[in-house]
């Protein structure tokens, strides 16, 4: 077996064919500027040569529906291992995917509670036991006498199939007449079942009325059932049913539960899930708030956004919903905020009566009609189910929130699931818990010999796996948290500790900057996990800036020497000590200490004036209360899941989105926020994408585009051929290539897989036709300006200051590699955040400007790092106040005050631990964050 990884020749993007050997089962880093090469060698070359390989080795069948994948622009490499890629993209945006069942603890947990959970009746909160026939009978008896009593047995509960079998066997055993799907049939008939739809199936046992002469009967009647039935029996009294059982069934009423199976406790099977919300915990529902967007309005004014634009018109909506109106003498001219509760209760639910009306539509067609007339509300959410298009649904979706089920409370579950519990806690509270609660509340659970006998293996994996997550830096999660409410960095680290989890050897893991959103405090379990993997016998490739991370690799690979096109070489190659000796490696120079970030010389004191929130207590937050200083950097810090982006992004930022913009969002809740008639403006720079399609790109997103295509507009070629603006434009007709509408992408479905996007044959993938390519500037046409990068077009631009200005800015923020023309869709987070980032610094920036920014450094080397500050400073210097959620140390020594939450994750966490400077956050004791910045405050 080869000992290296041999690649010779690679020129994926920048890479400038580069040839490498990298030693196996080691732990090795790759690092090196945004946009050195970084990406393209691990994720582009060495992942996708090894995932191609893959598919080559499966069948033909099999591969196509997996598509063709290109081979790398590589000459060769030798020694590839099957590869495994661990990226930062979110796990799922399903709502029924949670933590729990990514990592498939959950499917553990079921088989837990199927068999040692033991079921309470919900009501009486006592413990669920078999009943015998004589305590059924006995229930029975209960009732008045004279009572109409008839007994069933169910023999097929939901289950698919015509049943003839079933039926014919009933027939054998000489009974009469069974019940299917609630009506009651003669077994002398023919009976046809549909074998595609789900039936349930009752023998009809005996008819009898309560009398005390027929206590005899009633129990044969009842024991006949009950062995039919598998131990349950059916009984309707006076038409109203109550179900028995032999196995799980409250002696003083009729709850009762099937037969602890797995599928009982998932929220992703019918019979386990919560009947009204099918097992995702909340309702859509017309939220009123998203429909009235101004109560100051009357409805004929515009108050309600859906009718806005149809007030007084022939529209058939209209003219029905004035018919509701005048029934009920609602005034429509009356300010909504002044309407009576029962008069916006038939605006948004309906009439509660039919009504008799007569409209005409625009054909003066004249039609009269009597019956309920919908409201708004009831209107909308049909559309919404009947509609098709997509478009029409994401507008009637505008109109919806998410409310917690009312009948399980948000917990997924039916009751009978809710009813059985391992110790003191089912299956939903179990979940709710903190991974690390979760693990010490199994590792003491007191079991009877006999359950411990059961459940000892299963325990065991469950444990394992939770110690897999622990050690990864995520004890603070839950198992019932949703997948898409996850970091990147979060997904990650899941799919890392399933991956350890599957405990595989000789394999080839490439994974992207694990450490991001991890606090320091975390890294060694990091670190130790990644050499745990190592030790399993597989070799790690891990793109990664974290210096300590770096520090404890095996081998270190720096690529670069700078960005672009002016990196894509291997600078330094070897052990963290060698690649520090190295004096042409950047990240060597930062590692030894021979480059820093310094310590700012003095910190600024603001402007005297505060933001203050208010017992803060969404989530984990423990009604903490919180002074932000204006005029200054405050950087809010942290282990993770302490309540940092709850308290900044959840609170602060929405609540000021509100009160400034009146933005439909639900903020986090707390009591107020003193100080924010201070600001105008609040500038949220996340790492959402900027765009969803190909169209949006950096250019188009800070207002480049509109100026590069007014210079090639104002081209003497453009002139005497009378092209405009618009003819430079990919997004309407004229200049566009047609055939793929100017995306340069031809999008194929695929149906149940990804959509696949190939280049255009029309254009090649210029976007553009021929004629509107003709015209140059230069001696560029503006395809080929869309594929300059930012370095490249400075030195292009440099005669047309608002274009200047504009590169200028993309290159401090350390974009200069990125093309004017790349897709957004292509874009990683951080680099989103940045450009959102370059755009903003164009505008006018005040003390009345407030700016937040989420873990801005996500992707950047010390050196970025240092040219954000630069810019963030500037922004601070201009008067502005800049909020940051951060954990890097550099970003944090340049605070001017410093908000650290904690003292842990989760429920443990949500305390204020300390406010102030980072030299008073040095002096206090209990903040994790004062200890590892005291490290880099030297």
């Amino acid at each position: 077996m080869q000992k290296y990884i041999d690649i010779k020749g690679a020129r994926e993007n920048n890479l400038k064919n580069i040839n490498l050997r990298i030693p196996k089962d080691k732990l090795v880093v790759m690092t090196g500027l945004s946009g050195s090469g970084k990406t393209s060698l691990a994720f582009d070359t060495i992942y996708a040569e090894g995932q191609r390989r893959y598919v080559e080795s499966l069948s033909a069948y099999a591969r196509q529906f997996l598509g063709n994948f290109e081979k790398p622009d590589v000459d060769s490499i030798e020694g590839l291992s099957p590869a495994i890629s661990i990226d930062q993209r979110t796990t799922s945006k399903n709502p029924r995917s949670t933590v729990g069942t990514v990592t498939e603890i959950y499917d553990y947990l079921r088989l837990l509670y199927a068999r040692i959970g033991k079921a309470y009746c919900p009501e009486h909160h006592i413990p669920i036991a078999a009943q015998t026939i004589n305590q059924i009978t006995e229930r029975i008896f209960e009732a008045e006498e004279g009572s109409r009593i008839i007994i069933y047995s169910p023999i097929a509960v939901g289950k698919k199939g015509t049943h003839e079998k079933t039926l014919e066997l009933i027939r054998k055993e000489g009974f009469s007449k069974v019940r299917a799907d609630g009506e009651v049939l003669d077994l002398d008939q023919d009976i046809v079942l549909d074998k595609n739809r789900q039936h349930s199936i009752d023998i009809l046992v005996d008819r009898l009325k309560l009398r005390d002469d027929i206590r005899s009967r009633l129990y044969n009647s009842l024991e006949a059932a009950l062995k039919f039935g598998d131990g349950k029996v059916s009984v309707a009294i006076n038409d109203e049913e109550h179900i028995f059982s032999q196995h799980l069934s409250c002696p003083y009423c009729d709850f009762s539960i099937p037969k602890l199976e797995p599928r009982l406790f998932s929220f992703n099977s019918p019979f386990g899930a919560c009947p009204e919300c099918k097992g995702l915990g909340v309702l859509q529902k017309i939220d009123e708030n998203l429909l009235v967007t101004d109560p100051s309005l009357s409805i004929r004014q515009g108050a309600i956004r859906y009718l806005k634009n149809i007030v007084d018109t022939e529209n058939i909506e209209w003219q029905v919903f004035e018919k509701l109106t005048d029934y009920y003498h609602i005034d429509l001219n009356k300010p909504y905020k002044d309407l009576t509760p029962e008069e916006r209760e038939i605006i948004m639910v309906g009439s509660k009566e039919p009504i008799s009306y007569q409209i005409t539509t625009r054909g003066d067609f004249t039609y009269k009609k009597k019956q309920y007339i919908e409201g708004v509300a009831n209107l909308i959410e049909r559309r919404y189910l009947e509609t098709r298009s997509n478009m029409s649904r994401e507008y009637y979706n505008s109109f919806l929130s998410d409310i917690e089920c009312p009948v399980c409370h948000g917990h997924r579950l039916s009751k009978e699931a809710l009813s059985v519990l391992v110790g003191t806690k089912n299956i939903w509270e179990f979940t709710e818990m903190s991974i690390s609660e979760a693990r010490d509340y199994l590792a003491n659970l007191e079991l009877s010999d006999q359950d411990r006998t059961i459940a000892g293996l299963l325990l065991k994996q469950i444990l394992e796996r939770f110690d897999f997550l622990i050690n990864v830096g995520l004890d603070y999660l839950t198992l019932s948290r949703a997948s898409g409410t996850l970091s990147g960095g979060e997904s990650q680290r899941i799919r890392l500790a399933t991956q350890i989890g599957s405990r595989l050897t000789g394999v080839l893991y490439v994974l992207d900057e694990p450490s991001i959103g991890l606090h320091q405090r975390d890294n060694a379990r990091l670190i130790k996990a990644l050499k745990d993997m190592r030790d399993l016998g597989n070799t790690l490739i891990v793109v990664e800036h974290d210096e300590e991370i770096m520090r404890e690799s095996d081998y270190l690979i720096d690529i670069g020497p700078r960005a672009g096109n002016n990196g894509g070489e291997v600078v330094a190659v070897g052990t963290p000590e060698e690649v520090m000796k190295n004096p042409d490696s950047l990240t060597g120079q930062y590692l030894s200490g021979k480059r820093f970030i310094p310590v700012p010389k003095s910190r600024r004191s603001g402007n005297g004036r505060f933001l203050k929130i208010i017992n803060a207590r969404e989530n984990n937050l423990k009604n903490i209360d919180v002074i932000i200083p204006e005029g200054v950097l405050t950087v809010c810090t942290g282990v993770s899941g302490s309540g940092k982006s709850t308290l900044i992004n959840e609170i602060l930022s929405k609540e000021m989105h509100k009160r400034l913009y009146r933005a439909k969002v639900q903020p986090g809740k707390c009591d107020d926020i003193i100080g924010s008639n201070d600001f105008e403006r609040i500038i949220d720079i996340d790492q959402s994408p900027i765009g969803r399609t190909p169209r949006s790109n950096p250019a188009t997103y800070t207002g480049l585009f509109d100026h590069i295509r007014d210079v090639f507009a104002s081209t003497v070629e453009a002139k005497m051929r009378g092209y405009t603006k618009g003819r430079f434009s990919f997004n309407v007709r004229g200049g566009r290539c047609e055939r793929c509408q100017g995306d340069g992408v031809i999008c194929i479905e695929m149906h149940f897989l990804p959509d696949v996007y190939i280049p255009c044959e029309e254009c090649n993938g210029l976007r553009y036709n021929r004629e509107t390519l003709e015209v140059k500037y230069r001696g560029k046409n503006i395809a080929e300006v869309l594929e300059m990068t930012v370095d490249e077009a400075l030195p292009f631009f440099d005669r047309i200051p608002q274009i200047k200005n504009k590169l200028q800015t993309l290159q401090n923020v350390g974009l200069g590699y990125i093309k004017l023309g790349q897709s957004s869709t292509t874009l990683s987070g951080g680099e989103a955040q940045r450009v959102k980032l370059a755009s903003e610094l164009h505008k006018r920036i005040t003390d009345k400007t407030l700016y937040i920014l989420d873990e801005p450094t996500t992707g950047l080397h010390s050196e970025d790092v240092r040219k954000l500050l630069e810019v963030i400073n500037f922004i601070v210097d201009q008067g502005a106040t800049v909020v940051i959620i951060e954990h890097n140390l550099d970003v944090i020594k340049n605070a001017d005050y410093i908000i650290d939450l904690g003292p842990e994750g989760g429920n443990r966490g949500g305390q204020l631990v300390f406010a102030g400077t980072p030299e008073e956050i040095l002096r206090y004791e209990p903040s994790y964050t004062g200890r590892y910045l005291a490290r880099v405050m030297k």
